[in-house]
């Protein structure tokens, strides 16, 4: 009889709220055996200097604090789920405290592990927000080896969601009367005028092939 396959996860933590119900996914994951728990410490510019290529590493003392933290957030929340019976079947919990990029070191973790899984929090927010804080859920998705599951709240706030309008009927009916040479209506033509520019031209007549396509440019 063919023995389970053991299988092994990465978690990012980061002490905030995401990051705490991404841990909470990821013990309580039935299908895996060994959980590898990793914090990282980004390592920071020097100040006056931010634009050059140079980091500075944390002092040893703050690193043997950053280990005690860790230590005490792993102890506290692992067992606080096996004692609720939440931990799945995870045998095995395994802490990190990695220096560098967050992003960079979770997934060359996750593929020096071996993993099959990432497991990692986002805020789920847009605009200028999403780049401050969903930038290293959005890396890690795109550069990870092995799946990745993102865990989110279940509800994000009314005001951050783009309230995106439906196209106007009247810039339609411009467009198909005018066949593409007016974009808006006269009560949008202001409106976009001010904000958006755009160029168009007739790709067809410009640079006309033999196939049908585009020409080539000389």
């Amino acid at each position: 009889m063919a023995m389970p396959q053991k299988r092994t996860a990465v978690v990012a933590v980061d002490y905030s709220e995401t990051g705490l119900l991404a841990l909470r996914r990821a013990l309580a994951l039935g299908e895996v055996d060994t959980l590898h728990i990793v914090h990282v410490v980004e390592l920071a510019s020097p100040i006056g200097v931010a634009s050059m290529p140079v980091q500075v590493q944390p002092a040893s003392t703050a690193l043997d604090d950053e280990k005690r933290i860790l230590h005490e957030y792993v102890e506290r929340h692992v067992s606080a789920a096996r004692t609720s019976g939440e931990a799945g079947g995870i045998s095995r919990v395994v802490s990190h405290l990695v220096l560098g990029n967050p992003a960079d070191e979770i997934v060359q973790l996750a593929s020096d592990l071996d993993a099959d899984l990432i497991v990692i929090g986002t805020h789920g927010r847009r605009g200028v927000q999403r780049f401050v804080l969903g930038s290293i859920a959005e890396r890690v998705v795109r550069f990870a080896t092995c799946p990745v599951l993102v865990e989110r709240p279940k509800s994000t706030p009314a005001d951050k969601v783009p309230q995106i309008e439906p196209p106007c009927q009247r810039c339609i009916e411009t467009r198909q009367s005018t066949e593409g040479r007016e974009l808006w209506c006269a009560q949008h033509r202001e409106r976009h005028g001010r904000r958006h520019t755009f160029h168009s031209r007739d790709t067809k007549s410009a640079f006309p092939s033999s196939h049908g396509g585009l020409g080539s440019v000389t």
